[in-house]
């Protein structure tokens, strides 16, 4: 099959402008394309990974990508179905941002090697350049106002309201495509659905100016089997970056997807063949308790983001946590696994008895249940059951010299900290 067969197959197209027309560009040469990132914050996270692998397998296919980064588009903010406006961040804050993410996009495209390495670009480049008067002559003019507001992004929020600031956003990312095109030969726009409407005024003002067609491909919105919006934790969104979204807990967040959603996910999120994922699903189909599928998503898109190493600690702290092996690991290990754990920091006037350091940590509610669950055997320091009701912390129960970690009954675990 053909590249773009593929990421159909594996459920990475939503829509195109002109699919015969993409197909065949596609598969006659070699197509230059760009996907865009504006930095709203200081990482990219799940929701923006998979239009950067849909630009991956492009590129292993022999098309060059384009990455830009939105540092003008940044300042500006992209009303796409928020329900309000925007805050505002400082040129500096921007700029610190661009730089980060530039880092994270470095890590998924090849920019060094052959005719079709990948190229980094800023909006800022032009834009910073560009007087507000000749932006309105030279590109403005070629928008109206009803097609603007036609768009789904600006009709969403015309009840409650839209700075022209905002409503303009959609003519800035239209002049993106139109100069990659004018300096890069620039033909196709990569980007999730709901960017459809900023990404087609790409086309239209390629269209207008320089009577040219572009394409557009749009990604398709990941949800899980019931309809959430994937790349959520807990509330929290996965980070790209490890200071944020740990290994550890990336690695979490793969390992517990449902089962209606572990073979899609990898069709979408690694680049395993499809051959292989048919393997894996046989196998996993025959015994899902084992979480076959599970096992190996993980491990392919740790690996991805993360690189083998950050994946082989990723599993060391997996399975050490599991056995209850907690002085197998180091305490930077630890904080990862338990990074979302109670957390008590020990005072210097603490008394550091069993019984009483219970009770000041929260870890038990009372000295007389904390009695009872030393004597029953619920309290386990480091992974060692303590029974002993004169029992006292000491350095020698200190990990790293940093932290010693309490379980109490099979599950829950607080986490000591020492200055």
């Amino acid at each position: 099959m053909n590249i773009f067969e593929e990421l159909k197959a594996r459920g990475l197209v939503f829509q195109t402008t002109d699919e015969e027309a993409l197909v065949k560009a596609l598969t006659e040469g070699q197509v230059s394309y760009y996907s865009g990132y504006d930095p709203t914050a200081d990482s990219l996270h799940l929701g923006h990974l998979v239009p950067i692998l849909v630009c991956r397998h492009l590129q292993l296919a022999g098309h060059k990508p384009y990455a830009l980064v939105g540092g003008a588009t940044g300042l500006i903010g992209d009303p796409s179905f928020k329900d309000a406006e925007r805050s505002l961040q400082t040129k500096e804050t921007v700029e610190g941002w661009v730089t980060k993410i530039q880092g994270q996009l470095s890590r998924f495209l090849d920019f060094e090697n052959g005719d079709n390495k990948a190229e980094m670009v800023n909006n800022y480049d032009w834009f910073g350049t560009i007087s507000f008067i000749d932006f309105l002559r030279d590109v403005g003019k070629y928008f109206t106002v009803n097609y603007m507001m036609s768009k789904d992004s600006v009709k969403k929020r015309i009840e409650t309201g839209i700075s022209y600031t905002e409503f303009a956003y959609q003519i800035m990312q239209g002049y993106d495509f139109y100069e990659l095109n004018r300096t890069h030969n620039v033909t196709l726009q990569i980007g999730g659905s709901d960017q459809w409407g900023n990404m087609t005024a790409g086309t239209e003002l390629l269209r207008r100016k320089a009577d040219k067609t572009g394409h557009v491909m749009t990604v398709p919105l990941i949800t899980d089997s019931t309809g959430k919006k994937f790349g959520k934790s807990e509330g929290n969104a996965v980070w790209l970056d490890s200071d944020k979204t740990s290994p550890y807990e990336m690695y979490q967040f793969w390992l517990n997807v449902m089962d209606d959603d572990a073979v899609r996910f990898l069709k979408i999120f690694t680049f395993l063949s499809l051959d292989e994922i048919a393997e894996i699903e046989e196998q996993f189909n025959a015994a899902r308790h084992e979480r076959l599928a599970q096992k190996i998503l993980a491990k392919e898109v740790v690996t991805l983001v993360h690189g083998e190493d950050a994946y082989k600690q990723a599993l060391n702290i997996t399975e050490q946590l599991f056995a209850g092996n907690i002085k197998n690991l180091s305490a930077k290990e630890l904080k990862q696994g338990l990074s979302n754990v109670p957390n008590y920091a020990v005072q210097a006037d603490d008394n550091l008895n069993i019984v009483d350091i219970l009770v000041t940590a929260g870890i038990s509610p009372s000295k007389r249940q904390a009695r009872e669950d030393v004597q029953n055997g619920a309290i386990y320091i480091n992974g060692e059951r303590v029974q002993d009701l004169d029992y006292s912390l000491s350095d020698s129960d200190k990990i790293d010299n940093e932290l010693t970690v309490i379980r109490r009954g099979k599950k829950k675990y607080s986490v000591l900290k020492f200055d």
